[in-house]
C-alpha cells in the first residue's frame, strides 16, 4: 500500500479545513428538518354525543340514516371542518305536532343533515354569520336555511316551524364544534311553509274564575229571579207600614 498517498490525501483534508485569511473554511453542517405540523385533531362523532349529553334520540337518527358517516366525512377528511346543532333528547319528547312519525327515510336524512353546516364555526363567528343569514345548512337549498341572530352573545337560531337558542357549547375544537339546542330544527322544505301562528295567550277572567264571579256579583243585571222577588217583597212591607202608620197618625188628629 503506498501510504504517501494516503498521507497526501490527509493534508489535503486538514487544508480544506484550516483557516484562510483569518475565517474557518469547513465541511457544512446541515440543520435538521424542522418537524411537521401536527394535523387536526380526529374526533369520533358517535363516541363524543353518546359522552357529552342526554343526545340519544338524534344519535339514534343520525345512526338509523347513515348520516352520521357523511359527518364524520366533513369532520375529519375537509379542510372546511362541520358544525353540530344537536337536539336533546327532551326537545324530541316534547315535539307532538308535526310530528316526525310519518316521515319517509328521505326526509328523516335531510332533517337529520338540516341540522348541520359544512364549515367550522366557533362562538364568535356566529356574529358575521347573522349579518349573513340565511345560511345554507348541510341538506342544501333555500328551504332548508337556517337564520342566526346574536343577542348579546347569545346565539339565536330560526328554522321557521322552530325558534331556538344555542344553550352550551358541548364541543368547540377545530374541526368539529357541537353546540346542543333546545328545540328540534324543522325545515319549511319538509313541513311546508303554511307556518301555523303562535297562539296568543288570553288574559281575560274566564266565566269560572274568582274575577268574573266578583265582577258578577257586583252587577245589578246579574241578580238572579229570587232575589231580586226578596227585595221587592220587603219594599212592599215597608210601603204598608209607613201607610198604616199615617193613617192612625190622622185619625189622632
Amino acid at each position: 500500500m503506498d501510504y504517501s498517498n494516503v498521507v497526501i490525501a490527509i493534508s489535503l483534508l486538514l487544508a480544506l479545513s484550516t483557516s484562510v485569511n483569518g475565517q474557518v473554511i469547513g465541511f457544512p453542517i446541515q440543520s435538521p428538518a424542522p418537524a411537521p405540523a401536527p394535523g387536526p385533531q380526529y374526533t369520533n362523532l358517535t363516541e363524543l354525543l353518546s359522552l357529552a349529553g342526554p343526545f340519544h334520540t338524534f344519535l339514534n337518527y343520525l345512526v338509523s340514516t347513515k348520516v352520521i358517516d357523511t359527518f364524520q366525512e366533513q369532520a375529519n377528511n375537509t379542510e372546511e371542518g362541520i358544525t353540530l346543532f344537536v337536539p336533546k333528547d327532551s326537545a324530541f319528547s316534547k315535539l307532538k305536532k308535526p310530528s316526525l312519525l310519518n316521515l319517509t327515510t328521505d326526509q328523516l336524512k335531510s332533517l337529520c343533515l338540516f341540522h348541520a353546516l359544512p364549515h367550522y364555526y366557533s362562538l364568535a363567528d356566529f356574529k358575521n354569520l347573522s349579518e349573513i343569514s340565511p345560511v345554507n345548512t348541510f341538506a342544501g337549498g333555500a328551504l332548508y336555511s337556517l337564520n342566526f341572530t346574536d343577542v348579546s352573545g347569545t346565539v339565536h337560531l330560526t328554522s321557521g316551524w322552530a325558534n331556538t337558542k344555542v344553550s352550551s357549547a358541548v364541543h368547540v375544537t377545530y374541526p368539529v364544534a357541537v353546540y346542543q339546542v333546545d328545540k328540534v330544527l324543522l325545515p319549511e322544505a319538509i313541513f311546508g311553509t303554511d307556518i301555523p301562528p303562535t297562539p296568543v295567550v288570553d288574559i281575560a277572567p274566564t266565566a269560572d274564575s274568582p274575577a268574573s264571579k266578583n265582577v258578577a256579583a257586583a252587577s245589578p243585571d246579574s241578580m238572579s229571579p229570587s232575589s231580586s222577588h226578596r227585595m221587592m217583597s220587603s219594599w212592599a212591607i215597608l210601603n204598608h207600614l209607613f201607610l198604616a202608620i199615617a193613617g192612625g197618625f190622622l185619625i189622632f188628629l
